[in-house]
């Protein structure tokens, strides 16, 4: 008898609560960049005439809550580890863990997750939780920092501590690509699963104008491997002397449906009434035919 296996704690979950508290006073700061990713996601509204009346806005930082009012939708639950990030983001305020979800089956028709899925160490059983908390026919919407994302920083800081420690440690999150997540949205039971992506470009005059950034969104090191004595002295200016200061941040958008009778269904093999070989406008040979 197989026996179910816990997801591996990459991140300290409780460090990441700590540092979204610390950041929630100054997460204005990087308000353009949220609400940037924020509008991009909630751009696929449009695709849909769909009319929503419970969202969710999970981890959305001030910058999803706004926009689904902005479109008619009164009812908002806004969610974040942190209680002060919660009740700053916009909606009805939630302290609560994307891994532990407080939420009776169906309590939502709308869920939004902008940047905030990326520390869960259980993905796969947060996309299952979310499509259990979405009514019959509700929508969830998600973007992730992708695959190449900080990619710079990554590579300038591993080379740097390296040259100056003579080891390395994991300071920048590990990221999800692209042709990973339609399987996960399906594997969760999501119907119509679409992973698709986008960017933002940036640029910053300084690199401590992108630590202080990530600091200020709460996006601080949480990886439970990563070192934490105090980094030779040299390391982080021989990291800074050679990091290209032009970067992009990596959208990965991922849209799926909780299953609904009246939605598109695939059509049951055999039920075709046209042939592929007629609209080709060639012969049908069996297997083992010779076509020759």
């Amino acid at each position: 008898m197989k026996t179910m296996q816990a997801a591996p704690e990459i991140f300290d979950r409780r460090l990441i609560a700590l540092r979204r508290e610390a950041a929630a006073a100054r997460v204005g700061q990087v308000s353009p960049i949220l609400d940037a990713a924020a509008a991009l996601l909630l751009d696929r509204l449009d695709d849909t005439t769909r009319r929503f009346t419970r969202a969710l806005d999970l981890g959305g930082r001030g910058s999803v809550a706004p926009l689904l009012r902005a479109r008619g939708l009164g009812f908002v639950v806004s969610m974040d580890l942190s209680p002060a990030m919660a009740r700053r983001a916009g909606g009805l305020p939630l302290a609560a863990d994307e891994e532990w979800l407080p939420f009776a089956p169906a309590s939502f028709d709308l869920i939004i997750a902008n940047l905030s899925l990326h520390t869960v160490n259980d993905l796969p059983g947060a996309l299952i939780q979310l499509r259990q908390a979405l009514a019959p026919d509700g929508l969830f919407l998600a973007a992730l920092p992708g695959f190449g994302t900080l990619q710079a920083l990554r590579e300038a800081l591993a080379a740097a501590e390296a040259a100056t420690r003579g080891g390395i440690s994991p300071r920048i999150a590990p990221f999800a690509e692209l042709r990973d997540l339609a399987g996960l949205l399906q594997r969760a039971g999501f119907a119509l699963p679409v992973a698709d992506q986008d960017g933002l470009p940036l640029e910053y005059r300084t690199p401590l104008g992108l630590i202080a950034d990530l600091r200020a969104a709460g996006e601080g090191n949480a990886i439970r491997a990563a070192d934490r004595r105090t980094p030779p002295r040299a390391m982080f200016p021989t990291a800074f002397a050679a990091l290209d200061l032009q970067m992009e941040l990596r959208l990965l958008m991922m849209t799926g449906w909780a299953p609904h009778d009246s939605q598109q269904q695939p059509a049951r093999p055999g039920s075709a009434n046209a042939r592929l070989a007629d609209a080709l406008g060639t012969r049908e040979y069996k297997t083992g035919d010779n076509a020759g």
